[in-house]
């Protein structure tokens, strides 16, 4: 008796009208609640609410009647006993007549019609009673937008659920629909319509049934949104795209073929529209109704169809003349959606309606008119721009009707090929006779189209089909009959391309058309073998050569590029075998030859491009660049040839941005890597003086290569690698490594005197100590490393030196060693707990903890140089020990506290006293921290990378630097606080700073005056400039915003005339704009200041600036 007590107050509860619709849906949620866990027997429930059921108060009547239909709702699981759904079912059909509480019968209705069999489902009779009284009382369109889209929620669900149940109450059900359609606007209930439609018309398949009566009324609904576009505002929430209801509508359309009459028609009286959607839809929608109507359907429309086709793809303004990047004066045009859409739609129609289409292709006058003409199209520069338009969609017609079908495909061969090829020169009956020249472009571009078409026409029948049919085939024997001939026409746009005398389209067209003919498949081809060779001999004459001529030699390349491909693919090993001896054999040499007029980027640009056509391509290949390789660096190491050097750096830049890259996509290749790595080391070793005195390009590419194979090997690889490596640290005389590597010997580098470069290492020496560094970067996690103590001993000393690479080698140890645990063998394996107890220890550590008063003592010498050094060899260990930091910041350790407070006690007031640069670097080193590096600690580098890493810093780091920096009192340290409080912010992920803004926005503007006095600083101010922007862009943040509305705009202000980066002048106008969309009472007092600073930024030298400026002001003149 509680409970139902209990209920009755929610009952009360959901139709008082003074309770707001948070509690009125708590009340159903409770109720329900109830109901599911057996408290109240829903029948009980009913009862209750008799009386708000029945009751002449139709508000009362109305929300009782909903409050039932959503607890229905929400026991859509909840198993009933089939009275209890067959007299819910009947009281809310029963109140489908009464409008004040049609709502909630709609939403009852829908909720029983959905119910699954297993609790209790609607009985058929049932459903038709429902559908009859919808029908009969529901007037649709006189409804709002949320009781008219439940109505096409309950046709559809009557429809999918219950068809055998409604199908016979055609009278009325198909009549009702059209009815209910007529008129509808709203986007969502439309995207229901359209569904209904198709459903509907599934239900009556039968062309001669009952559908038939009502097509036309049926279609004229729904023709009249077609083409779909939106008229709503556009801050208007809508939650149907325009695609997806243009779509729905699409297969409405294409739903029954009793709608092909009434549609078809529509859509190509649409093709003739002035507006580009109503073309492009409509050739979308024939191009899927044609499929769906078929080829008997369409065969009347073919004529029609072709005419208003030509008609788009000849004349449409939208297809315009575009100049490609690889060509200057190309016969290329930038395809519009509309003529790309039309060609879709001719290749359809082409398959479906092959005969009837291919009769109007051959006989039309304006095709016949082009081709006759085609003698007046010799010289490229006199085509006009309208008959290039001529061309090209000739071209389009014949490629997409030569790839059709066979018979396609002799039609217009047997049409149109023996008039292109009289215009090349070539005699009819006679193909040895001599040829002429210059060719003619648009015989030449006509064939090669023709060409790419029966191609495509063989590669797509091959494997399903016997390509020996096509040997009896007329296209066939035309091809063979002239395809020698057609490669000496193609042959003769190389020749005469290298003197300069003819344009570059011929050159494109000439190279493709060589292509086309040495990529038919292999157990087809109209042409010899020996023919095939030559062309593989033209292509790599221009190559090796003619490179000068950089568009020629490029389009050859590419070609050549394609053949082996295809070849690689096909199983043709005749024309392997040819591709081997003529093209691979020849450029795996390349390298090796003495010839010098080849640039070697050029060689290497070649060599790498063939390789990538096939594995056995590049295996082969590779040999010769292995052996070019350890030439190249035997010479410079030796001799220090300055042309071995670029040979050298050339090479190593191949392998790593090429080679390497190419074999790890191919993947199953890790021993390619493995040997290239093992190489390196063994010139090394085998050169044991080192005659270069400037190497650094060649280093860095050395250091590269072998960061990339190392980071690509396996585990087992790597360490042999790694100890390979190790074995040649022992040759170093400039460290004492057997000092190092016995465990009494100091770990403090006490012994090791630092100086402020490498010049007291030897070349070779420093090439090890690199190459190692690169090695260990690279390595995984859970590769094995030998003596890791010695190890981080030689990285902390060389460190000390300004040897960067060993900082960051030191990094990647911190972030991939293992941690220490109880089980683990303390003798064989040494943790990050030693590891870490070694650095605290380290000389590192005491340089970057060592105050600046014993600093000043230490350093307080006569001799400048040693105070020099002594600056630099602090700023190294700082950046060492930022790198170490960010190893342990990225795995997550809490040691990298320690080191944030270090940094942090560097930019203490007292190291101004000409400590300046110490402060600079110990405020970068929060960039090294947070800023993602390509050189280590990177996912490519196998990096122990904690989640939210940068999220993490930023909140250990702000609070404490804040506080710094509301206690600073001199310029230099506020300076070198906002510097390192700018890293850190700008490292930082925007969603981190936008929940932090209301406390950073004081700051960040802030930082821009401090920082924009100083030159130095003004990559950091555009950072933060950046960040700022961010924040300004932010709808969620905008009271914040607001809140600083006037500080911002003053420091925007003073930002407009910065003179020593223009992005900086740019982005603070656009911010500046942003700014303008805040509340108008807020900003308007800015306006006039705002507006007399945009003025003077119209007259900036920068156009960038000056665009952004007319915006700006555009935005604050239009305040009211």
């Amino acid at each position: 008796m509680a409970d139902l007590t209990h209920c009755v107050k929610h009952i009360e509860s959901f139709v008082d009208s003074s309770c707001t619709p948070a509690q009125q849906a708590a009340s159903v949620d409770a109720i329900a609640a109830l109901v599911k866990n057996d408290i109240i027997k829903l029948e009980s429930l009913v009862r209750e609410m008799g009386l708000y059921l029945t009751t002449t108060d139709s508000f009362l009547r109305a929300r009782g009647t909903l409050l039932l239909a959503e607890l229905l709702a929400c026991l859509a699981s909840k198993p009933l006993e089939n009275e209890t759904v067959l007299s819910l079912i009947g009281f809310f059909t029963e109140r489908l007549v009464d409008w004040k509480a049609l709502h909630g019968a709609l939403i009852g209705c829908l909720s029983l019609l959905r119910r699954k069999g297993n609790v209790g489902i609607v009985s058929s009779s049932k459903a038709q009673a429902v559908t009859q009284s919808f029908l009969q009382n529901v007037q649709v369109q006189s409804l709002r937008q949320s009781d008219r889209k439940l109505c096409f929620e309950l046709l559809r669900c009557l429809l999918e659920r219950y068809p055998d149940d409604v199908v016979h109450l055609e009278n009325v059900l198909i009549p009702g629909i059209c009815e209910s359609i007529d008129g509808e606007k709203d986007p969502e209930c439309l995207m229901l319509a359209f569904q209904i439609v198709e459903v509907l018309v599934h239900l009556y398949p039968d062309p001669t049934g009952p559908l038939s009566s009502y097509a036309s009324d049926l279609f004229e609904n729904l023709s009249c949104y077609f083409p779909i576009h939106f008229t709503h505002p556009k801050g208007e929430d809508i939650d149907v795209k325009k695609e997806e209801l243009s779509r729905t509508l699409m297969v409405a359309f294409a739903s029954t073929p009793l709608f092909e009459p009434f549609a078809i028609p529509l859509l190509l009286e649409k093709l003739s529209s002035s507006l580009p959607l109503a073309k492009v839809e409509s050739l979308k929608y024939l191009s899927y109704c044609s499929d769906k109507y078929g080829a008997a359907r369409m065969a009347k429309h073919v004529k029609v169809m072709w005419s208003a086709l030509k008609d788009i793809i000849y004349t449409s303004p939208e297809s315009v003349l575009s100049l490609e990047s690889e060509l200057v004066d190309g016969m290329s045009f930038q395809e519009s959606h509309t003529v790309t859409e039309a060609l879709l739609l001719l290749q359809k129609v082409i398959y479906q309606n092959s005969n009837l289409l291919l009769d109007l292709i051959v006989s039309d006058e304006d095709i016949k008119r082009t081709v006759d003409d085609i003698h007046q199209f010799k010289d490229f520069n006199g085509i006009t721009l309208q008959s290039k338009q001529r061309l090209h969609a000739v071209g389009c017609i014949l490629y997409l009707s030569a790839k059709a079908s066979i018979a396609s495909c002799n039609r217009v061969f047997e049409g149109f090929f023996p008039c292109l090829i009289h215009a090349l020169g070539i005699s009819l009956g006679n193909s040895d006779a001599p040829l002429s020249s210059p060719c003619n472009i648009g015989a030449t571009y006509l064939c090669v189209e023709l060409l790419a078409g029966c191609r495509t026409l063989v590669i797509g029948t091959e494997g399903s089909t016997s390509t020996n049919i096509f040997s009896k085939e007329a296209w066939c024997n035309m091809l063979c009959s002239y395809g020698t001939s057609l490669i000496e026409i193609f042959g003769l746009t190389l020749v005469t391309g290298q003197d300069g005398s003819t344009q570059n389209a011929y050159l494109h067209y000439g190279v493709k058309g060589l292509q086309i003919l040495a990529t038919f498949p292999g157990n087809f081809h109209p042409l010899s073998k020996s023919v095939y060779e030559s062309i593989l001999l033209k292509l790599m004459s221009v190559v090796t050569l003619n490179f000068k001529d950089a568009l020629l030699w490029k389009l050859a390349l590419k070609a050549l590029v394609e053949i082996g491909s295809f070849v690689d693919k096909s199983e043709d090993t005749e024309k392997a075998r040819s591709f081997d001896a003529i093209v691979v054999d020849r450029i795996a040499s390349l390298m090796l030859c003495d010839d010098l007029t080849m640039p070697s980027q050029l060689k290497l640009e070649i060599i790498s491009s063939i390789g990538t056509t096939g594995l056995s391509c590049m295996q082969k290949i590779l040999q010769g660049l292995e052996s070019s390789l350890s030439a190249s660096l035997s010479g410079v190491f030796v001799n220090g040839d300055p042309k071995l050097l670029g040979i050298a750096i050339a090479l190593l830049e191949c392998y790593s941005c090429k080679v390497l890259p190419w074999f790890d996509s191919i993947g199953g290749h890790e021993e390619v890597q493995f040997h290239f790595a093992l190489n390196i080391w063994d010139q090394i070793e085998n050169n044991m003086s080192f005659c270069v005195s400037s190497q650094e390009q060649l280093l860095d590419a050395a250091m590269t290569a072998m960061q990339y194979a190392v980071g690509r090997c396996l585990v087992q690889s790597q360490t042999v690698i790694v100890n390979r490596a190790f074995s040649l640290l022992s040759s170093i005389t400039s460290i004492p490594l057997k000092d190092l590597m016995n465990d009494t010997a100091p770990v403090n580098g006490e012994g090791f005197e630092s100086n402020d470069d490498l010049s007291c290492f030897s070349c070779r020496d420093n090439w090890i100590i690199s190459l190692f560094a690169s090695v260990v970067k690279a390595l995984r996690p859970q590769a094995h490393i030998t003596n890791v103590k010695v190890i981080l001993q030689l990285f902390l000393t060389t460190q000390l030196y300004g040897h960067v690479a060993s900082a960051q080698a030191l990094g990647s140890i911190i972030n991939k060693l293992a941690v220490k645990v109880d089980d683990m063998d303390a003798s064989k394996v040494f943790s990050l707990e030693e590891a870490m107890d070694m650095i605290f220890s380290s000389r590192l550590w005491i340089l970057c903890n060592e105050g600046p008063t014993e600093f000043l003592v230490a350093g307080n010498n006569d001799d400048t140089s040693f105070r020099y050094n002594s600056l630099l060899v602090k700023s190294h260990a700082i950046e060492g020990l930022a790198w170490i930091g960010k190893g342990l910041l990225m795995r997550g350790h809490e040691k990298v506290k320690d080191i944030v407070v270090t940094l942090l006690s560097c930019l203490l007031p007292n190291y101004e006293q000409g400590l300046q640069s110490i402060m600079r670097t110990a405020a970068d080193a929060f960039y090294i921290l947070i800023s993602d590096s390509d050189a280590c600690l990177n996912k490519r580098l196998h990096a122990t990378i904690r989640p939210l890493y940068k999220q993490r810093l930023f909140s250990i780091v702000l609070p404490v630097i804040l506080s710094l920096i509301s206690k600073a009192d001199s310029s230099i340290q506020r300076a070198m606080l906002y510097r390192a409080f700018a890293n850190v912010v700008c490292g930082t992920p925007l969603s981190a700073i936008l929940s932090e803004a209301k406390k950073l926005i004081p700051i960040l503007v802030d930082s821009l005056f401090v920082l924009s006095e100083d030159i130095l600083h003004k990559d950091i101010v555009y950072s933060i400039l950046l960040v700022l922007s961010g924040i300004l862009t932010d709808k969620k943040r905008s009271e914040v915003v607001v809140e600083n509305a006037h500080i911002i705009i003053r420091r925007l202000i003073a930002l407009l005339s910065y003179p020593h980066m223009m992005v900086i002048r740019e982005t603070a106008i656009q911010c500046l704009t942003a700014m303008s969309e805040l509340p108008h009472a807020r900003i308007y007092p800015m306006r006039t200041q705002v507006l007399l600073s945009i003025s003077k930024t119209l007259d900036d030298p920068k156009r960038a600036v000056r665009q952004e400026a007319v915006k700006c002001r555009q935005a604050w003149a239009s305040m009211a």
